[in-house]
């Protein structure tokens, strides 16, 4: 059996005159939490719906589980989009059993499991209340309950956090981990960076209706590692010498680039010559650093 849940070959999707999709490839390892990132447009919306067959490619292959991607396996993925889409004037408990029964699962069955979640998400008193009571995290916990409860294969997490308040967003964070460690793998698109590095194992970036970049994240970073450094003086000051060059200056670093012609010894040398150091480290960029750079230069 493969070790790869969801593979993406040669994909392409066009609308029209506009390309959404241009043989973007992604290779998805199961178990894994696997970020989809990109600007606004770069066609992360298009390839969700691919997935789950809302929409077709126009060619190219989906490959799910080993078996190119059929009907029968929408009953083994689960799906948050951004954009919610609870009836308003249903009761709580009656659609989430509902939405819940269109999975698959029987109505004793779905009852059991949701009354479970609801207690331990502390929502049960809004069992019987009309969605449209709802705030927007409210909401969404409902969403993102029905969504894991028939434990899918493949869940597709479309800016889950977006409503959260910072409790509710690291509620949500925990249940994602925990369903990593089960043996789920997670689909993750956000713009929130800082979330990709807290749960996320592998990335692609979408950009322009291509993948610019794609594989492990601490590979990536290795790539995009240059030669520069983090820096700290006991008196919160550095002058540029021959050897390296102030690329920024944030709170008490300094970010510096080695200039080619010298090593990190001479460096350090005059460092230690004309400054006072508290810290020195090798920089690593941060996924934030390397998506701006990658859509630049793509």
């Amino acid at each position: 059996m493969t070790d790869i849940l969801l593979e993406i070959k040669d994909v392409v999707k066009v609308y029209g005159d506009y390309t959404a999709l241009n043989k973007v490839n992604l290779t998805i390892p199961k178990g894994s939490i696997y970020g989809l990132l990109g600007p606004n447009g770069a066609g992360k919306t298009t390839l969700m719906r691919i997935i789950n067959q809302i929409t077709a490619p126009d060619s190219g292959s989906v490959i799910f589980n080993g078996e190119v991607l059929q009907r029968e396996h929408i009953s083994m993925i689960g799906y948050l989009p951004e954009e919610r889409g609870l009836y308003k004037k249903m009761k709580v408990g009656e659609q989430a059993l509902y939405l819940a029964q269109l999975k698959g699962m029987s109505y004793s069955e779905a009852l059991e499991k949701l009354k479970y979640w609801f207690k331990k998400f502390e929502i049960i008193e809004w069992w019987p209340k009309k969605v449209e009571e709802l705030s927007k995290g409210m909401a969404q916990k409902i969403q993102f309950i029905v969504t894991i409860l028939h434990k899918p294969k493949l869940l597709i997490f479309d800016e889950p956090f977006s409503g959260f308040d910072p409790i509710n967003a690291a509620l949500i964070r925990k249940e994602i981990l925990n369903l990593r460690e089960l043996g789920t793998t997670i689909i993750f698109s956000t713009h929130r960076m800082e979330s990709v590095e807290e749960i996320c194992d592998r990335i692609a970036l979408i950009n322009n209706a291509e993948t610019i970049l794609e594989g492990a994240i601490e590979d990536i970073k290795k790539d995009f590692e240059q030669n520069t450094y983090q820096i700290a003086t006991k008196n919160n000051t550095l002058t540029e010498s021959k050897e390296f060059i102030i690329k920024k200056h944030e709170d008490q670093i300094f970010y510096i680039e080695i200039n080619s012609n010298f090593s990190k010894k001479d460096l350090i040398t005059t460092l230690n010559q004309n400054n006072d150091i508290i810290s020195f480290k090798k920089h690593t960029p941060s996924m934030e650093e390397i998506f701006i750079k990658a859509i630049k230069n793509g």
